[in-house]
């Protein structure tokens, strides 16, 4: 009993000069638009010290907020200053699935809202929200943007892809996703690029409006 005593002594002694000696004094957040600071600020325990203070516990509590994509805290040992740096979500769909709205962003995290973006609302079903999923998750892979998705029908998939407009469908290759940035810059006035055909991208007019501009075969 007084060995247990003594140790709990100790750790309250060791945490009280911890915090003397080495205080959280402050917390700055950088980059959060939509994620509440103050939710960092509640996450860090009272009387918390640099020494005390787990960063990587502090990261993924703040990652349970589905704004926050990532999150880093650095300490300053010399201010007691926290900084926790965030990279937040935006949404790129605003779905209407038969009545349930599906706020989505290129991840495929639904988020409680459009976080001020200004998408059109689309209706799809579940199975056209696994395609945009699937699609999004092959462009975040290889580092191309989503911005949004426009439309949704029976021919597929409308988006705006780093500015440009692109027409895809379930099964798009990860060569085709390859191929879409160096199209983006050799043909930068494009009306559309089209990933509706198996292992090609297809640049031209209007569907429907013109002959096409260029068919690039992939290998892969």
């Amino acid at each position: 009993m007084i060995s247990a005593v003594a140790a709990a002594l100790t750790a309250l002694a060791a945490l009280a000069i911890s915090y003397l000696l080495f205080p959280v004094t402050g917390m700055e957040v950088q980059g959060a638009r939509m994620f509440p600071r103050s939710e960092a600020w509640n996450a860090v325990p009272s009387y918390a010290s640099l020494l005390s203070l787990n960063a990587d516990a502090l990261e993924r509590e703040i990652e349970t907020n589905p704004w926050v994509k990532g999150a880093l805290v650095l300490k300053d040992w010399e201010s007691g200053i926290v900084t926790v740096e965030v990279e937040e979500r935006r949404a790129v769909l605003d779905g209407d699935l038969k009545g349930r709205r599906a706020v989505v962003s290129a991840d495929g995290t639904e988020l409680p809202g459009l976080g001020g973006a200004g998408l059109n609302r689309v209706e799809l079903d579940e199975a056209q929200l696994e395609e945009v999923l699937r699609v999004g998750e092959a462009f975040e892979e290889n580092g191309i943007v989503l911005d949004s998705v426009d439309e949704v029908d029976a021919g597929g998939i409308v988006a705006t892809v780093e500015g440009q407009r692109v027409l895809f469908a379930s099964a798009v290759g990860s060569g085709q996703v390859r191929a879409l940035e160096g199209l983006f810059v050799e043909y930068p006035e494009a009306p559309y690029f089209d990933l509706r055909s198996p292992e090609r991208v297809v640049v031209g007019a209007e569907p429907g409006g013109g002959s096409e501009a260029s068919g690039t075969g992939l290998g892969g």
